[in-house]
């Protein structure tokens, strides 16, 4: 088969798995929207005390009676419509966002989250990063709300400007508790550890982001240098650079990181592209540190820090509604 019988085959194929991609999204709409005027339907029942528990299992078995081999109409799955409408009956820009998600990661944000604002982040990440159950499931347990509130983020000038995308790209800190690291580890051993899990260390740090390659070699002049991690991200159009650090941030590291991207831009980086990114990934930093390394630095890049633990969630939720009370306490 000649190469443009099998360009024109590949068309057709991708029509027919974009119809496909489609076709599911639509049932999910539905579904989710049947779930809903349900929900709704049960909520005004019981509200006016038409209904109670025994009636909600008696429709269940009406309904399995009435269409079997139906799934998904226990009196449970009943009574989580109803928490479901209840959820999100006052907040209409939300409402519109749930029939994006799946049943099981609707169920999820309603079960392991407290407040609108938290189910909002996590409803509008999901939407973004396209999670599946497990990957939701695993940013909730891990408290991934708290982290990015409690976050001191620190970008570069540069960064900000000739990416304006980067505040909601890039986080402050990095859960990276699925490379099951030793307590001591070297730098090699963490970036072997990212290279053999790297679907999940994708999905930590962002779906846009592309590999590219390890120990990325950069030859300048007649001497070769090596950068640990590089990737291309597809919403920032830009290479992304990653130097590993085992210990806390130093001010000489971002001189290195400079060197990099000035390296990467001119030998490496496509007319096309925007000005490459640099992340220094280190095992912690002193926030007062990075902001005096960042105010003079003419590169775009940031500092962040890598956590191989899980968080105590109760303790950062902790810590959270002591930072809510400082606000409050100030404003009056």
């Amino acid at each position: 088969m000649n190469e443009n019988l099998n360009m024109q085959f590949d068309e057709i194929s991708l029509l027919i798995s974009q119809a496909k991609e489609n076709s599911i999204l639509a049932v999910n709409v539905e579904l989710i929207s049947l779930y809903w005027k349900i929900g709704e339907q049960v909520h005004l029942k019981v509200e006016s005390s038409e209904w109670g528990k025994s009636i909600v299992s008696s429709l269940s078995e009406f309904i399995q009676q009435k269409e079997p081999g139906i799934r998904g109409f226990s009196s449970q799955n009943i009574w989580r419509m109803k928490q479901f409408y209840e959820t999100y009956k006052d907040s209409p820009k939300l409402s519109a966002l749930l029939r994006e998600l799946s049943w099981t990661n609707n169920l999820l944000i309603i079960s392991k989250t407290k407040s609108i604002q938290e189910k909002e982040f996590y409803i509008k990440l999901t939407i973004q990063e396209r999670y599946s159950s497990r990957e939701l499931e695993r940013q909730l347990d891990s408290a991934l709300f708290e982290r990015m509130l409690l976050s001191d983020k620190k970008l570069s000038a540069v960064l900000r400007e000739v990416h304006p995308k980067a505040e909601e790209t890039f986080r402050d800190s990095y859960m990276l508790d699925f490379l099951s690291l030793p307590v001591i580890h070297s730098e090699k051993d963490l970036r072997k550890a990212i290279v053999g899990n790297l679907k999940q260390f994708i999905i930590e740090f962002g779906k846009d982001f592309s590999f590219v390659g390890e120990e990325y070699r950069l030859q300048v002049g007649s001497k070769d240098f090596f950068v640990d991690l590089l990737f291309f991200h597809r919403e920032l159009q830009c290479l992304v650079a990653i130097d590993l650090k085992i210990t806390d941030f130093q001010p000489e590291y971002l001189g290195k990181m400079e060197f990099y991207l000035e390296a990467l831009d001119n030998i490496v980086k496509k007319s096309h592209e925007k000005p490459s990114v640099g992340i220094i990934l280190c095992k912690n930093k002193d926030s007062k540190v990075v902001q005096y390394a960042l105010n003079r630095s003419m590169s775009p890049t940031l500092i962040a820090k890598y956590e191989t633990i899980l968080f105590d969630k109760s303790l950062l939720e902790r810590k959270l509604d002591e930072f809510f009370q400082l606000e409050q306490d100030l404003e009056n």
